[in-house]
């Protein structure tokens, strides 16, 4: 990854991040601005070209189908995912339905759907939870730097193909524990992705969530990383690249 790419990336806690290219394309993931750390409301969100969600729990599809018909993203997401929202939607909002091994342009960037190892649902609708397809990752090329959004995870030895394939630059990966890997199983993925930077997210939010940075920060000393960055930006602190 070169310097003064133009890219920002913005972690509004949670698994919520936006990242805005040089040519200002927004890229929206996991938009669960409810969360208890975000310091922005859903309807504060102003630009969202390109939409992802990782899985269908609601603390990542969050306010997804509200900024979609809002802001009429194109939004690639599992085929599951998609036969859910369509009719929700309208003509405005690009759906593309999609599955894990699949690369798709999505508002002028590639954006390939990945595995991930975690369990599914979505809204509770009658006797039991909608089911919305199984979880994924993202990898979505920015024009010079390759963004993983792992979603929820738990460590998995595929990884290691993930970035034998997609080369990502820097991983957006959770750490908390309980319902996804915690920092010693994260800081593993990272060797197996080869990132050079690594963006803790999926911590803090809740108290079984109780992985921190630093505990990352050391694991990753223990495998011999300590040059890979580890960038912990405050809920709605942007950062450029």
């Amino acid at each position: 990854m070169t310097d003064a790419l133009g890219v920002q990336l913005t972690w509004f806690g949670h698994a919520c991040v936006e990242l805005v290219t040089a040519d200002g394309t927004t890229v929206l993931i996991d938009p669960w601005f409810g969360n208890p750390r975000s310091p922005r409301a859903a309807d504060a969100v102003e630009s969202c070209d390109v939409l992802l969600v990782t899985h269908g729990h609601g603390d990542h599809l969050g306010d997804a189908i509200e900024l979609a018909q809002r802001l009429e993203p194109t939004w690639p997401a599992i085929h599951e995912l998609t036969l859910w929202a369509g009719p929700q939607l309208g003509d405005g909002v690009q759906l593309i339905g999609m599955n894990k091994g699949g690369t798709v342009d999505a508002g002028g960037l590639r954006v390939s759907m990945v595995r991930a190892e975690h369990s599914a649902g979505g809204p509770v609708e009658g006797a039991g939870a909608v089911y919305l397809g199984e979880p994924v990752g993202f990898v979505v090329d920015l024009g010079g730097v390759r963004v993983y959004h792992a979603g929820d995870t738990d460590l998995f030895g595929d990884m290691a193909l993930i970035g034998e394939l997609h080369h990502p630059d820097i991983a957006f990966l959770p750490i908390g524990g309980h319902y996804t890997m915690g920092p010693r199983a994260a800081a593993r993925a990272v060797q197996l992705l080869g990132a050079s930077t690594v963006v803790p997210i999926h911590y803090g939010t809740f108290p079984a969530l109780a992985g921190t940075p630093d505990e990352l920060r050391t694991e990753l000393l223990r495998l011999g990383l300590g040059a890979v960055r580890v960038l912990t930006p405050e809920p709605g602190e942007t950062v450029s690249l």
